[in-house]
């Protein structure tokens, strides 16, 4: 009889068994066709056959990375069943019958990450399977990966949620920007195989998240590489889309990904909000952190310098260095094993392209615990990152001497930068305050041993001036910073304080009071200034709304309020003219006739709005649609003009702008979509109202989707 075991093994099919390999790897919320699985951890594949598997038949599962795989490099993973693994990978036979068998892939927990492609090799037949990409993703569930992180709630906040908010505004009122990171949403998880491939990390380095993070840190701003979005600060965004009408980052990563051209336009928070899309997408541990008087100090030597004119005002045109009031950047989970032990846990990243790092428009990752230690010599970049949280404030008067401008130094803060270092909580809707991971409380001991360690590393120049002029300048006594700067005691305990005394809301004058204190007895003459501008968030200013000055009699103890009001005429026009969000900057200069003592401080705040309120049901059943209504009045005095409703739900609602027209005061603006439920569990509504005179009214409310 003729018998038929020489028919060679075929492949007849391989179902990759997506949905219960992802909803094991956390990654069934990707919507993407191929299989998404995570490095380190079993996921199975059924393969069928032509007929039953016999002890000599050669079965091999080839995995190959990148354009031209090759075994020796690496890139080509050839995986029989129950053989000694390939670096570090391992197949595993689960069962087999008949028809075929199920296999168990388990990847090495330090694979490179990206898109795999699976053929199944029998004899000398290839099997290539439709759909046959695997994404394989960094593993925080994973105890070898580099990544890990062993608390559940943390993983389910910095890797799984694909929303959250960014803190902005001034340390004097701190408030929210609602942002979708929608790393599930439709081209994300592509965008960012396309991000990895264009940053021409070696295979090796696609192992290791500290390149891929600083790699991203690059590709997120355009700078030298035409990456995801262009910064821009001008205050003119005709020719794109303005930083403020962003609210997230699926409208930006899906335009790069299908354009392939940088997006127009953005600034840090948008920055931050994309590379922390990118991360999560990723499988990297990542949050968005808020630095309020954050410095940006371009030499590196630990002072930043601020000009005021004889009414105390700002001046913008001789800083080099600023002062933002606040900056945005990401902490990127990882343990380092590129740098000595102790410095693994978050690392700061940061895609704003301020500074060149190795020639190229990079930040981070730098650990934290390094900027806390003072430890500023590691890589990446610690003495910008250690500079933006840690820089004094030195404040210069400039006078005209015999038609010379001279500079005399009118105050030092040595606590004022790097204040309120924010992120979202754990879980819930609020800030936390996490200065305490960046520094050692203000005047502790360790602060001063973490500050002369970072000064061993970072040589700061003497108490000079920084604009050009420097031959022009008084001899203000020593001429060199002491190691660690005291807050200037004065003789007299001279003390101010800013703030409004009504609200400040939009076509009401601005009323503000500068409050002189002394604390020593005594009969003092003191000479105040005060000035009230109008400034961008970098600290660029804007416009000039008024001066005070005043000599005061003060019987120490005690204290006087000096107003300052700002009529709407002097402000309004600026505030509809300029395209971006502006805070008052309020800046006071004391002198103590008598004993010299100088003082100068100024706070930023920002204006008052009117909220949006959100009706919707609080629960809705999925792919059954539900009203949402999306309600503003205009209790200001002023008509906004222009006005767009800025709408996305991430599984709920695609992102629309509705054009309002112009809202008069006490109008009431109501405006009623319906949404389509696509996915389960906790989605949100995020919306913003834009118009000339206001920059930016934030809300957003939840709704949980169930089957």
């Amino acid at each position: 009889m003729f018998s038929n075991t020489d028919t060679s093994l075929r492949v007849t099919g391989v179902d990759f068994l997506k949905r219960q390999n992802a909803q094991q790897h956390h990654t069934d919320g990707y919507n993407i066709q191929s299989l998404v699985v995570r490095r380190g951890q079993p996921f199975q594949v059924q393969v069928s056959l032509s007929r039953e598997l016999r002890a000599a038949d050669k079965l091999t599962l080839r995995f190959a990375i990148g354009e031209s795989p090759m075994k020796n490099r690496g890139s080509l993973l050839s995986l029989k069943p129950e053989r000694e693994n390939f670096n570090g990978w391992k197949i595993s036979m689960v069962e087999r019958n008949d028809k075929g068998c199920l296999l168990s892939v388990t990847s090495s927990p330090n694979a490179p990450v990206g898109k795999y492609n699976l053929h199944v090799k029998t004899g000398s037949n290839i099997y290539k399977p439709e759909n046959g990409v695997i994404y394989l993703l960094f593993n925080p569930w994973c105890e070898d990966d580099v990544v890990y992180m062993a608390n559940e709630a943390e993983k389910e906040e910095y890797v799984l949620n694909d929303t959250g908010c960014i803190y902005v505004g001034s340390a004097y009122n701190i408030y929210d920007r609602p942002w979708n990171f929608g790393q599930y949403e439709e081209f994300i998880l592509d965008a960012c195989m396309y991000l990895l491939d264009k940053s021409q990390l070696s295979l090796d380095e696609r192992r290791d998240p500290a390149h891929v993070s600083r790699a991203m840190s690059a590709l997120v701003n355009s700078n030298d590489d035409n990456g995801v979005l262009l910064g821009n600060w001008s205050g003119n965004y005709v020719s794109g889309t303005s930083p403020m009408d962003w609210i997230g980052s699926v409208t930006i990563l899906q335009k790069y990904y299908k354009t392939k051209k940088p997006v127009r336009y953005g600034q840090c928070w948008v920055f931050a909000g994309v590379l922390n899309t990118v991360m999560r997408c990723l499988g990297v541990p990542c949050r968005c952190v808020s630095t309020f008087d954050s410095a940006h100090d371009t030499e590196e030597n630990l002072r930043v310098d601020v000009y005021l004119n004889d009414k105390g005002e700002k001046l913008n045109s001789l800083s080099f260095d600023s002062v933002w009031n606040f900056h945005v950047w990401n902490d990127a989970w990882m343990k380092r094993t590129d740098i000595p032990n102790g410095f693994s846990g978050w690392q700061a990243i940061d895609s704003t392209p301020q500074e060149q790092s190795q020639g190229r428009f990079q930040c981070g990752p730098c650990p934290v615990k390094a900027v806390k230690e003072g430890d500023v010599y590691l890589p990446y970049d610690a003495k910008f990152v250690y500079a933006e949280v840690n820089a004094d404030r030195v404040y210069w008067l400039v006078k005209k001497v015999n038609g010379k401008d001279k500079y005399f130094k009118v105050g030092t803060e040595t606590q004022a930068i790097g204040k309120n270092i924010s992120t979202k909580a754990v879980g819930q809707n609020r800030r936390v305050d996490i200065t305490q991971e960046y520094k050692y409380p203000e005047g502790s001991r360790e602060e001063r041993m973490s500050m002369e360690r970072a000064y061993s590393f970072i040589r700061p120049s003497g108490l000079m001036p920084r604009s050009g002029y420097a031959s022009t300048m008084q001899t203000l006594g020593s001429n060199t910073q002491p190691l660690v700067p005291e807050e200037p005691a004065t003789k007299t305990g001279l003390h101010l304080e800013i703030a409004n005394t009504e609200p400040l809301h939009p076509g009401n004058p601005l009323e503000m009071a500068i409050t002189v204190r002394i604390s020593a007895p005594g009969n003092w003459t003191i000479e105040l200034i005060g000035s009230c501008q109008l400034q961008n968030y970098t600290g660029k200013v804007q416009a000039n709304l008024g001066t005070v000055k005043e000599t005061i009699n003060l019987e120490g103890p005690s204290e006087m309020q000096i107003p300052l009001k700002i009529a709407p005429d002097a402000y309004m026009k600026t505030l509809s003219s300029v395209e971006d969000e502006v805070l008052i900057l309020v800046t006071a200069i004391a002198e103590v006739k008598e004993t010299n003592d100088k003082l100068t401080k100024d706070t930023s705040m920002r204006f008052e709005y009117p909220p949006i309120t959100v009706q919707m049901p609080e629960t809705a059943k999925l792919y059954n649609d539900f009203n949402c209504a999306l309600i503003f009045k205009n209790k200001l005095n002023v008509t906004l003009e222009n006005c767009k409703l800025l709408v996305e739900g991430l599984g709920i609602f695609k992102m629309t702008t509705f054009e309002q027209g112009d809202i008069m005061p006490g109008r009431i603006m109501k405006s009623e979509i319906i949404c389509t439920p696509t996915r389960l569990g906790e989605k949100k509504i995020i919306a913003k109202l834009i118009s000339n005179q206001i920059k930016g009214i934030s809300t957003e409310k939840g709704i949980f989707i169930t089957k």
